[in-house]
């Protein structure tokens, strides 16, 4: 069964998909918390954990090792359904193995963020125990936005975690409905989906007559409304 977390920061948003039982989590990260309008990161993701009891990562956004393990101890603390999502490297492209593996000794719920590769999740499961929940987010979208297959990775990655309970693989970056399909074909753990993806979701299931007539019916009503003539 693959569980659909909810990809948004913006309070009013999560309060309406906090409500809707299949809606089993949340994901944000600093792009979208500035888009949601977010001043100070601590307070605002405070607001945020006041709505939901459901898993909500919040991702650190230093860039050295020091201060993203101190960023992740102070973030883990604020409530107990919390992630701290980690960058599985930084910007200059070194290997967050260190802060994975100091954050995960103190027990603390990972999800580590921005992985395009089976290989970086072997990397990962060589750093973290078989007993603290940890999440490996793989961004299938942006993967697939630059002409690569993401379901070899995805199926991999799965491959590699399986013997680690406390490990859930995460489609990320969602880019369309179908892709919740691709991601219960391949048994992947979590995907994570923006509201408007989520909303078409909910209406699986609409057959191809009606899908037609719909799609018909959206033409006449455009064409009426422009007075178009021949």
């Amino acid at each position: 069964m693959t569980k659909i977390f909810c990809d948004i920061a913006d309070i009013s948003l999560i309060k309406k998909f906090n409500k809707k039982s299949f809606i089993e989590g949340f994901t944000t990260n600093p792009s979208l918390m500035r888009k949601a309008g977010a001043k100070n990161y601590k307070n605002y993701s405070k607001e945020i954990i006041k709505i939901t009891n459901k898993p909500i990562s919040f991702e650190v956004f230093a860039d050295d090792e020091k201060n993203m393990i101190n960023q992740g101890i102070k973030i883990n603390k604020w409530g107990k359904n919390v992630y701290v999502k980690v960058p599985v490297t930084n910007s200059k492209g070194k290997f967050s193995g260190k802060v994975i593996n100091k954050l995960n000794k103190k027990k603390i719920k990972l999800n580590i963020t921005a992985v395009y590769t089976a290989y970086q999740t072997k990397q990962i499961l060589k750093k973290i125990d078989k007993k603290t929940k940890v999440i490996i987010s793989i961004f299938a979208g942006r993967m697939a936005d630059t002409g690569k297959d993401p379901l070899p990775e995805i199926k991999n990655s799965i491959k590699f975690s399986k013997n680690y309970k406390n490990v859930k693989i995460l489609w990320a970056s969602t880019r369309e409905p179908y892709n919740f399909l691709q991601a219960k074909s391949l048994k992947c753990h979590i995907i994570t989906v923006p509201p408007s993806i989520i909303e078409k979701i909910e209406k699986f299931g609409k057959s191809s007559k009606k899908l037609t007539i719909d799609t018909v019916k959206g033409f006449l009503i455009d064409s009426r409304k422009s007075k178009f003539k021949l």
